[in-house]
């Protein structure tokens, strides 16, 4: 099992072993994570692949591989294209490869426990076309072909206190509770991982970069709830947090206690539960409601505690970021510094903090062609040495028991061309059209996503990624439901109208293959304003991202005068607000890089 050919060539074996004539392999877990545990890395370990969007289908002579733009050059670098054919999606759909390359009658693998329902009746109806039939397994056969598969983690549960999260988990289950009465509805079952943290009030680390732990909670309509979860995750703090009305489960008997619903009817969300959760219930004689999980809302709306958390947040992860930027402008162009360097560089100066629970992801640190990734992970056999003349990308983020981050910045090594310069003020001024937007409620992210393309595709240009996502309380990096997004974009969260408290990212893009990429990302809050003379309250976005915009890369002349005053006023806020938590030459740099730009 030494190389990716052989992994692929003992799964096959497998499949033909179990009778199958091919297997899909999402990258996802039994909650439809996006980022997974290391136990559920199946398609990293079977591919290569380390981004975190993605699916293979193998079947007995061919195989593929299918992924999004955000990872057309990403793929092509990890994967073999010996062994595997890449595939774009959405412009082709796995059910419909299947239906085109796999032979009449076959009889092709998944595991119900990784799909939702929904991807399953689409591919049975896909594959019925040529008289095959989607099975589902009870072993996963790549875990059948896994020889050192990692346990899943062991890590305890720890209470996410009041005082951060804003909302008791008493609270939290009666508003559960009053949703089902008004469904008609007896249970819920919660699966998504960030839905138990949230709802519970607990935190865990379970996957990496994001504090949950593996578990299933069922919320019933008279308030109480029931969690599944390993039982040496338990302590005492997290019991008696949790009180009598929350019954703790073996996380093993989760599967068992679906067969408890005869009679009743339980909420399950097909977006973020897998195939084998209602089909259970509805087997032992349960209805399923298919309805939205419940907290999803709740949880994207961030209240005012939560809110002022991101705040405090933003201020000391801006200060580390600030001191980072300044050291990597100084290092970077003498040599010597690497992809793999600078990242640690800017964990140390976050840790330095004394307050930094962990990353919110693993750092985006791309020199030169590496940047034109927009998802590039570096390792060791990719890490590329800083030179003079290059683009620095740094996409990065921690997280903190009152806020998670997600900033992106570029630092020229040395003085940058005057293509450069262009393309980072087109992103710049998407960046600004943006951040300033004034929009109805009601109104989605994918119908504010042309005002961040429009400089860019002025200049017959665009990026191949979602202009901004939703993030989480100290929860995950990337949180639904909504996004700022083509409406073509992969899922559905650009249909999804934008409300107070939300917070998302605001990362317009320029990325040119084999040389450098470009992308500047802040987070933005949804919040109400008025409109003097206007007839109803309207939407905004106040920034809260606090870190300098490399004023090297700006082209004044390209900047109209409200978007150079919308720079001149945030580097002064920045300042402001920086400049008094940093020291000595740390604190003259921060006030030097955002004092402002004069034209004339």
């Amino acid at each position: 099992m030494s190389t990716y050919s052989a992994r692929l060539a003992a799964l096959r074996d497998q499949l033909a072993r179990q009778q199958l004539d091919g297997f899909v392999v999402p990258l996802t877990d039994e909650h439809m994570s996006e980022y997974v545990g290391a136990y559920a890395q199946r398609l990293s370990w079977l591919t290569g692949f380390q981004g975190s969007a993605g699916t293979a289908v193998v079947l007995p002579a061919e195989a593929a591989i299918f992924t999004d733009g955000r990872y057309t050059l990403q793929v092509r670098e990890q994967v073999s294209g010996d062994d595997w054919q890449f595939v774009g999606v959405p412009e082709t759909s796995v059910s419909g490869w299947l239906a085109d390359h796999a032979r009449q009658g076959a009889r092709i693998g998944y595991d119900p426990w990784l799909h939702t329902r929904a991807w399953v009746d689409e591919a049975s109806r896909a594959l019925a076309a040529i008289d095959a039939t989607l099975v589902p397994v009870d072993t996963n056969p790549v875990d059948a072909v896994w020889p050192d598969r990692p346990a899943p983690s062991d890590a305890p549960l720890t209470v996410q206190d009041d005082a951060h999260a804003g909302r008791s988990s008493a609270e939290k289950r009666a508003a559960v509770a009053d949703w089902l009465v008004a469904h008609g509805a007896d249970s819920v079952v919660l699966a998504s991982l960030e839905s138990t943290a949230w709802l519970l009030n607990v935190r865990g680390g379970d996957v990496s970069r994001t504090p949950v732990a593996l578990s299933y909670t069922i919320v019933n309509a008279d308030g109480t709830a029931d969690l599944y979860v390993a039982p040496e995750k338990m302590n005492d703090a997290v019991a008696a947090h949790l009180g009598n009305a929350v019954r703790v489960h073996d996380r093993r008997s989760f599967a068992a206690a679906l067969g408890q619903f005869v009679g009743r009817r339980v909420a399950v969300d097909p977006a973020l539960s897998v195939a084998a959760i209602p089909l259970a219930i509805e087997a032992a004689g349960g209805t399923v409601v298919p309805l939205r999980d419940p907290t999803v809302i709740p949880r994207a709306t961030k209240n005012a505690v939560e809110q002022a958390g991101h705040r405090a947040a933003s201020i000391r992860d801006g200060a580390a970021l600030s001191r980072f930027l300044r050291w990597i402008a100084i290092e970077g162009p003498k040599g010597g510094q690497t992809e793999l360097s600078a990242a640690a560089k800017l964990e140390e100066f976050r840790r330095e903090t004394g307050v930094l629970k962990d990353l919110s992801f693993d750092a985006i640190s791309a020199t030169g062609p590496h940047g034109a990734i927009p998802h590039y992970h570096v390792t060791e056999e990719t890490n590329l040495p800083i030179e003079p003349g290059q683009l620095y990308l740094i996409d990065s983020g921690g997280q903190y028991v009152d806020g998670t981050t997600d900033v992106t910045r570029v630092v020229p090594m040395g003085r940058p061309t005057q293509e450069m310069r262009d393309r980072f003020t087109r992103v710049l001024k998407g960046h600004i059209a943006l951040a300033t937007a004034v929009f109805p409620r009601g109104t989605t992210g994918a119908q504010l996503d042309a005002l961040a393309r429009l400089p860019l595709w002025q200049a017959g240009l665009d990026f191949a990624h979602g202009t901004g996502h939703g993030v989480g309380s100290y929860l995950s990096v990337h949180e639904g439901p909504a996004r700022i997004a083509k409406p073509s974009y992969p899922g559905a969260g650009p249909s999804e109208p934008l409300l107070p408290g939300m917070i998302l990212s605001n990362e317009p893009g320029y990325y040119k293959a084999g040389e450098y990429g470009i992308r500047i990302e802040n987070l933005l809050l949804v919040h109400e304003q008025d409109v003097p003379g206007g007839e109803s309250t309207m939407l905004a976005f106040e920034t809260l991202t606090l870190a300098p915009i490399d004023r090297d890369l700006v082209d004044p002349a390209l900047l109209t005068p409200g978007e150079l005053s919308w720079l001149n006023d945030y580097h002064a806020r920045v300042a402001a607000t920086l400049a008094p938590v940093l020291e000595g030459e740390e604190r003259e740099w921060i006030v030097s890089r955002c004092s402002p730009i004069i034209v004339g």
